[in-house]
């Protein structure tokens, strides 16, 4: 699948700039509640740099095969231009935090989604995070397959058994928090978002993405 050309024709260069408001305000008022600026942070499937470029962190490594993706990050920035499972060019513990939104879905098999599990915890240090946003097949009522590059179905349940399976804790799931896309009933104005993430109320009614926070357990993989 040529993904330059499906991302372009699913977002238009007009919608990126309000698209990377959002991630702006996601960034600052809530993933940096689990990133240090003093932290060596992994996007895996950076997709075009919004949460690289907003998250406040001492550097940066994107992990992304589509061609188009390097000239958005952020300047400093260390691409990997590899599949999720295969890690190989990052030292092992040589990551604080993994960040991954929307990624896991696009895998092919549940065996790819563990081994890429493996690699994840093989470059992370020991107690070190991985942050995960994805769609939660649990709320979506078949909307999962709207997107041509979907390919991995996965509950907040069966994501948590894939974890413990790969050598994870967890510390935090929210099975829903943010709406679907950015095109979905989510507030579009920054100020707005700032509302939506103070009111957790908000997210058992709109959420169709889970948010969860799992830690590296040392010694396990």
């Amino acid at each position: 699948m040529e993904l330059n050309k499906l991302y372009a024709a699913r977002f238009p260069e007009r919608d990126l700039e309000a698209k990377d408001a959002i991630w702006k305000v996601l960034c600052e008022r809530f993933f940096q509640n689990w990133v240090r600026e003093s932290d060596a942070v992994l996007d895996l499937g950076a997709g075009y740099g919004e949460f690289l470029r907003h998250i406040r962190c001492a550097s940066r490594i994107a992990v992304e095969i589509n061609p188009e993706s390097p000239a958005f990050m952020p300047e400093g920035t260390r691409l990997v231009a590899q599949p999720g499972w295969d890690l190989s060019e990052v030292a092992a513990g040589s990551v604080n935090v993994v960040f991954a939104s929307n990624f896991f879905e696009h895998l092919p098999t549940k065996e790819k989604l563990l081994k890429t599990l493996g690699e994840v915890h093989r470059i992370l240090v020991p107690e070190g995070r991985l942050l995960i946003l994805q769609p939660n097949l649990a709320y979506l009522h078949g909307r999962f397959f709207d997107f041509l590059d979907h390919h991995l179905p996965l509950t907040h349940n069966s994501m948590i058994e894939a974890l413990a399976l790969s050598g994870f804790k967890i510390g935090r799931c929210f099975p829903r928090f943010l709406p679907f896309t950015t095109r979905s009933r989510m507030p579009q104005f920054p100020w707005l978002v700032r509302l939506y993430l103070l009111c957790p109320p908000a997210w058992r009614l709109l959420g169709k993405q889970m948010f969860i926070l799992a830690q590296a357990v040392q010694g396990d993989s």
